[in-house]
């Protein structure tokens, strides 16, 4: 994970309004047009079957299929003045 998808996952839990010790859910599937479809929301807590990691303080939550997907992978983030948008 390169410094600015962290940056921007802190951002997304703390604005969530959830109380502390919320942290970040990361699903990916495969399908969609480009090949993978990503989603990602804050979290309460882990769901049944998700891995839950801390890095830096930042809670990470990963689901099983997600985890397969992910293996090898550097997430990113990227804002330009035309849209935001997180990649791998």
């Amino acid at each position: 994970m390169t410094p600015a998808a962290e940056k921007f996952m802190r951002r997304i839990v703390r604005f969530s309004g959830l109380p502390s010790g919320a942290g970040f859910r990361l699903l990916v599937n495969s399908g969609g047009c480009p090949g993978y479809d990503a989603g990602f929301s804050a979290v309460t807590g882990a769901q049944p079957g998700d891995e839950a990691m801390e890095i830096n303080g930042l809670r990470l939550f990963l689901p099983a299929e997600s985890r397969l997907l992910l293996d090898g992978v550097t997430i990113d983030f990227v804002d330009t003045p035309d849209r935001s948008v997180s990649r791998s």
